[in-house]
């Protein structure tokens, strides 16, 4: 009997220990593979962390390098399905005019508020740039890719956002001239006219940008001076290049 009781004793207490060394392998496997998942996930957040730090840099060296820009920050949004998809932009056959449609609203607000639909998903909008009250300009998508502004031609337009004071949507003169200077060396820079710059009014029948649908003829003067800007870029292209 006693003979049994020890085997007993001594057989529980080996399962015990047996229970104890798995149990400290699973947990020592545990470990290992957290650690190697945290690993994986700090490399790759990190990478497209990187990455996109480095497409900001390249893009503001870019174009710096253009003569006739006007001054603009780069801020471009994380790639997702509903304000940047990084569709690729084959071709782009014009440029067309917005308004925020929000009064008193900065670029930056704007240029925010597309980001987030990332995680809102309230609706699929953006635009290439926003120009906002000051004059401020901010870059939303690179010129390479689709905004969602235009409708059926966001395969072959860019598109420029701007910030309004009031329900007029009348643009203030810091908007305005910053507004020409952009849309002008965007004509210059991508072989277009000023006959090329167009409302979306122009191709869905919204009243956007509100203040030039009501008022035809100052969006007439608006795309003169576009076309005066046009040539302004080109002579300083020529000056720069010594011609």
């Amino acid at each position: 009997m006693r003979k049994q009781g020890y085997e007993g004793r001594y057989g529980k207490r080996y399962t015990e220990r047996k229970n104890r060394r798995k149990k400290v392998r699973i947990q020592r496997i545990t470990l290992l593979g957290t650690a190697v998942l945290t690993a994986c996930l700090i490399a790759v957040g990190g990478t497209r962390i990187g990455a996109a730090m480095e497409e900001r840099r390249l893009l503001e060296a870019r174009n710096e390098s253009f003569v006739g820009a006007p001054p603009f920050d780069v801020e471009l949004l994380d790639v997702n399905e509903y304000s940047r998809p990084g569709i690729p932009l084959e071709q782009i056959n014009g440029i067309v005019i917005h308004y925020t449609a929000n009064p008193g609203s900065t670029a930056q607000n704007n240029r925010d508020y597309f980001e987030g639909l990332k995680d809102s998903h309230e609706t699929k909008v953006s635009s290439h740039f926003v120009v906002g009250i000051e004059g401020e300009i901010v870059q939303c998508i690179p010129s390479s890719e689709i905004a969602y502004a235009s409708n059926s031609r966001n395969s072959d337009t860019l598109s420029i956002e701007c910030c309004h004071t009031d329900e007029t949507g009348e643009f203030t003169e810091a908007t305005y001239t910053s507004l020409v200077r952009l849309t002008g060396w965007l004509c210059y820079r991508f072989n277009l006219t000023s006959e090329d710059v167009i409302r979306h009014y122009d191709v869905t029948g919204k009243i956007c940008p509100k203040y030039y649908v009501a008022h035809p003829e100052a969006w007439e003067q608006f795309k003169a001076d576009v076309g005066e800007q046009i040539k302004v870029v080109e002579q300083e292209v020529l000056a720069a290049e010594g011609e």
